[in-house]
């Protein structure tokens, strides 16, 4: 990028700084913290490296260090407009240090959405929608799309103990993560594809 480029210290600090808060989320999560044990942390350890980053962007302004129509000044403009938001987690129990998640989410829409001029019938779209459905929840329940295969045989062919568990429930993603605790990728086999028969 050319910010970093043409100001390659400014930049570095700053990323120094949020590299700083995302090394306490880390050890958040590494200590199983709890919503408001997190909270208390981040208060106590990453909220002054927070503001010591925004006064370092407001002496910038305010010092008339960094031109305001320069790539470095836009960015702290923006900085600043979304430093509620950008400090969130240091003032919420449970808030996300940034919305990677829902990044991540959206590429997947947008991945299909291009695919999708490539249909060429209505049937090949719904079958398109169930492998695009069934390739997320594999990942958010944290197994490979690709190891999941065709059952041997329809649900209705398995046995009745089998039968009481292969509904159309069971492919939820918060469903598919329980069961993926508890089974291997095998018992998962028959269970993740018999919504791609219909």
């Amino acid at each position: 990028m050319e910010i970093m480029e043409n100001f390659p210290e400014e930049c570095a600090y700053v990323i120094e700084q949020l590299a700083i808060a995302y090394r306490h989320e880390a050890f958040t999560r590494q200590q199983a913290m709890s919503p408001e044990d997190r909270l208390a942390y981040h208060r106590s350890h990453s909220a002054p490296v927070m503001e010591e980053l925004k006064n370092w962007c407001l002496a910038k302004q305010q010092n008339r260090e960094v031109e305001p129509n320069s790539e470095l000044g836009k960015a702290i403009q923006y900085l600043l407009k979304h430093w509620k938001e950008l400090s969130r987690f240091c003032h919420v129990p449970g808030a996300p240090l940034d919305n990677n998640v829902c990044e991540r989410a959206l590429k997947h829409a947008v991945l299909h959405r291009k695919n999708a001029y490539f249909f060429k019938t209505p049937k090949g779209a719904h079958v398109g929608d169930l492998f695009m459905s069934l390739i997320h929840t594999c990942e958010l329940a944290g197994e490979s799309p690709m190891d999941v295969k065709k059952p041997s045989a329809p649900c209705s062919q398995h046995p009745s103990h089998v039968r009481r568990r292969c509904t159309q429930q069971s492919f939820f993603p918060r469903a598919l993560a329980e069961r993926t605790r508890k089974f291997t990728v095998r018992s998962l086999q028959w269970k993740s594809t018999p919504l791609l028969l219909h």
